[in-house]
Parts: C-alpha cells; sequence; structure tokens
C-alpha cells in the first residue's frame, strides 16, 4: 500500500527553523525551498506527496493545481482555506493518507478519518534524516525485513496499544 504524504504547507515551513527565514524575507522562497527538499524526500523514498497552501485571498475561484519536481502542489480556492482541503482529501484518502501539519483541528480530524498523522517538526526530522541517508548511501529500507525475532519476554494485553495507534505508528515508521 502506498502513502499518500499531505502536507499542510505553510504550517510546515512556519514550524520549520530554516524555512521560516526564507518565508520571512520573500514568501515564493520559502513556497520553493520546500519543494526542493521534498522532491529530494520522494525521490529517496517515493511516497506521493500533496502539498496544500492558502490561496484564500487569491481572485481564483478553483482550486489551483500544479506539478512540480513530482510533488502536486495545490493552492485553495478563492475564501477557502487550505485547512479545508487538507480535510476533504484526507477524508476521500482515508487509510492511505498520512497528514502532516501541526493544526491540532487538522490533525483530530484526519485521526477520525482513519489517517495517520505527524506534527510538521517530526516530519522535518524525518526529511532531513532521509536526506543524510542518501548523502551517507544507506538505504532506507535496510533492516526493515528482518521481521520477528524469538524471545522469553513476554508483552501482555495490558501493554499492547489501541489498533489504531498500531496502525500509525506503522505508517510513521514508513516515513
Amino acid at each position: 500500500m502506498a502513502l499518500h504524504i499531505i502536507i499542510d504547507g505553510y504550517n510546515l515551513i512556519r514550524q520549520s527553523q530554516t524555512l521560516r527565514h526564507l518565508d520571512q524575507e520573500d514568501l515564493q522562497a520559502g513556497r520553493e525551498e520546500l519543494v526542493n527538499r521534498l522532491a529530494a524526500y520522494k525521490k529517496i523514498m517515493g511516497h506521493m506527496i500533496t502539498v496544500v497552501f492558502d490561496g484564500k485571498y487569491s481572485e481564483a475561484v478553483s482550486e489551483q493545481k500544479e506539478q512540480v519536481k513530482g510533488i502536486k502542489i495545490v493552492f485553495s480556492r478563492h475564501g477557502e482555506l487550505a485547512d479545508t482541503v487538507i480535510k476533504r482529501m484526507a477524508k476521500a484518502e482515508r487509510e492511505r493518507a498520512v497528514v502532516v501539519s501541526s493544526d491540532n483541528e487538522i490533525l483530530n480530524f484526519s485521526k477520525s478519518c482513519g489517517a495517520a498523522t505527524i506534527g510538521s517538526a517530526e516530519f522535518e526530522e524525518k526529511m532531513t534524516m532521509a536526506a543524510y541517508m542518501a548523502v551517507k548511501g544507506v538505504d532506507p529500507e535496510e533492516g526493515a525485513g528482518e521481521g520477528w525475532r524469538p524471545t522469553t519476554k513476554k508483552k501482555g494485553p495490558q501493554r499492547r496499544l489501541s489498533k489504531m495507534a498500531r496502525k500509525q505508528k506503522v505508517k510513521t515508521k514508513k516515513l
């Protein structure tokens, strides 16, 4: 099952220490740098990625969509928040979606739809780690298929995560 990563673009930019400075100087430069980093991440990990930006103040009557370096970019239509677009996409994708945002309203709605969620800062760390692994030549899938190892340590049901929490853990581990 391929993952579809849906990113709250401005939220990720403004939560990032490095991208925030670019965004303050020039909004377009911040967006371009985010897309460049996501393209590098996609090249390594191979997940489908969609970045949603607010187009609330634009004059566009419909959503503006474009594809840059393999990253799908969506600007919400006039008068609509990016949050609404992200919620709609999470509801449509359900189990396949991983929503990246630090907005609790988006995260809670996405979880209720069955999508996995991850905070912006945590996702940025994963992007940085993937880029580092690519530079060092480490395969991100290495060691992933080792499977179960026999052990005498018992895990009773009281220590087991809920089914939804286990599914989320599996999805975020793939990032």
